[in-house]
């Protein structure tokens, strides 16, 4: 026997074995069971998620002579009539192939006669939007005074390309695209009743490319069986597909969090090396951040399309502001891809542009402030006011006093007052350790162990973090302190990452405030009707040395 692709072999035969539109399925089986069927019906959505199949599944529910709950037995003479595409009374078009208005003519001019075998004529019509204006108009006649014993089943990947004239007179169903988790759990259905081995991670991948689409799903299903020699594993997944599993996007974004750009790039040629799609590899990348800010939104969250202790990890190193950043700049930089050279370049780009504009988490010290750009509005008058005392440039410095964070200094024991800070940077602690006691508070330390308590909005991070973090404590207090996270109980005292981050919003306000008090700044405004622009005061290191030498 020929084989048959299972697009094909798994194509639902009634209401109850259609996936992921289940209110279409149900409106229809209301209709059917109150015989109030409309003369003409509209199915519209993308490829592959089952417009003609649910209108298949309509057109022999009307004609079956033995519903079963509104569904098809399949037993009847007109269901295995259809079945074998022998059933005369269903006139099934490609619109795509037949635009002229002669066909259309001819196809309508049998519609007054009555059906040969079933209750209904039953005129399937697939893309009908292809069309021609004139045979639009055409079947407008008959759709206008339909004879009873007509149905019409459209069905259209753009319905704005049908006239409304047409619109008006159908029942329009706009079916949905599928989840991946919905078209993940019909693959696992078939394969199970196929008896092939599969990998559920396989599957992921796969639902995840379909795009939506059941159909597509599984072709591509179809393409990984015969490309595994008859099994599904992830690996021979990715390498049919040209994409890369969860771990080297985890491994990306780990280096960004360190900051180090060596690793950045590694990481990138390691994935040129499976000839992955970049495009594909940013799609897995704002995927990921996606979940990891729903998880810091929502700490019970969980995708299983994605692994849970990864995901805990990443969202207690990353802070929800550079999550937001760092989605934001991979979103917009889609296009960079298709603009670079080539695709590597765009996504090296992109990744060392989110490690450029990386929040600088280092000590904060006394800053002065570069002068923000004034635009002038309006041209001068010619009688203006006095002359300013002294001229303000462009790019001139001006001192601005500053909140400064002072740790405490180092000494050889601590206690609970102590400044968890300072023993932070004593420490010389870095990357995700770092992260990792920025997010805590220091309780207690005594001869045998450091308590500490993290956010519990923040998941506990690997094994790895915690190890380096007990070795640095012990080599800090030379004794073999053991190490002990727990679930933060108050919020009386603020972790060393919450400081910083109030240190820096104190210092960009008192770096506004300096700015809009300055006497040369309000000078411009008064006699130019100038303006300071937004986002053009940022505090900068006192090391910074500038062409004139200040």
């Amino acid at each position: 026997m020929a084989y048959q692709v299972l697009a094909r072999k798994w194509r639902p035969q009634d209401f109850t074995e259609i996936v992921g539109q289940e209110h279409v399925s149900k409106s229809l089986i209301n209709a059917l069971q109150h015989q109030r069927l409309h003369h003409a019906y509209l199915f519209t959505g993308t490829r592959g998620v089952g417009k003609t199949t649910i209108a298949r599944i309509l057109a022999k529910a009307m004609n079956c002579e033995n519903l079963q709950d509104a569904n098809p037995c399949g037993q009847c003479a007109v269901c295995r009539d259809f079945d074998n595409g022998r059933f005369m009374d269903l006139i099934e078009v490609d619109a795509a192939s037949r635009t002229k208005v002669e066909d259309t003519r001819d196809l309508l001019d049998n519609a007054q006669y009555a059906p040969n075998q079933g209750r209904y004529k039953v005129y399937l019509i697939d893309e009908v939007h292809m069309l021609s204006t004139h045979s639009f108009n055409a079947l407008l006649k008959t759709l206008e005074e339909p004879p009873p014993h007509v149905k019409f089943l459209l069905a259209t990947t753009n319905p704005q390309k049908i006239p409304v004239t047409v619109l008006s007179r159908c029942l329009q169903f706009n079916l949905k695209q599928l989840l991946p988790e919905q078209i993940k759990k019909q693959m696992d259905f078939i394969l199970t009743q196929e008896q092939i081995e599969f990998d559920s991670s396989a599957l992921s991948l796969i639902a995840r490319a379909a795009d939506g689409s059941l159909r597509d799903g599984l072709s591509l299903l179809d393409q990984a069986i015969a490309f595994g020699q008859g099994r599904v594993n992830q690996f021979d997944v990715s390498a049919m597909l040209g994409t890369v599993a969860q771990q080297p996007v985890d491994d990306l974004l780990r280096a960004l969090i360190a900051a180090d750009g060596q690793q950045i790039l590694e990481k990138i040629t390691e994935i040129a090396a499976l000839s992955a799609d970049f495009s594909d590899v940013l799609q897995q990348l704002l995927q990921m951040l996606h979940r990891v800010a729903l998880l810091q939104a929502i700490p019970n969250f969980h995708d299983a399309a994605f692994d849970k202790q990864m995901l805990a990890e990443l969202a207690a190193l990353i802070s929800p502001e550079d999550v937001q950043l760092y989605y934001q700049i991979a979103l917009t930089g889609q296009k960079d891809l298709e603009l670079a050279p080539d695709a590597r370049m765009g996504f090296e780009m992109l990744m060392l542009r989110m490690l450029t504009f990386r929040p600088v988490s280092s000590t904060p010290q006394q800053k002065i402030v570069t002068a923000p750009i004034v635009e002038s509005v309006k041209q001068p008058q010619q009688q203006i006011a006095p002359p300013i005392q002294k001229p303000t440039q462009v790019g001139t410095t001006i001192v601005a006093p500053q909140p400064v964070y002072t740790p405490e200094p180092t000494t050889a024991n601590y206690s609970v007052n102590n400044d968890w800070a300072a023993m932070i940077q004593a420490m010389g602690l870095k990357g995700l350790t770092r992260q990792l006691a920025n997010n805590c508070i220091l309780i207690k330390i005594d001869e045998q162990f450091c308590y500490l308590e993290i956010d519990p909005n923040h998941a506990l991070t690997g094994t790895k973090s915690k190890e380096k973090l007990e070795a640095a404590l012990q080599s800090y207090y030379q004794k073999p302190l053991q190490l002990r996270i727990g679930a933060r109980q108050s919020n009386d005292v603020s972790t060393p990452a919450v400081q910083q981050q109030q240190v820096r919003e104190d210092r960009q306000q008192a770096a506004v405030d300096s700015i809009n008090s300055d006497a040369n700044v309000y000078a411009l405004k008064e006699n130019f009707d100038a303006r300071v622009m937004p986002g053009t005061i940022v505090p900068i290191d006192p090391s910074t040395t500038f062409n004139n030498g200040e």
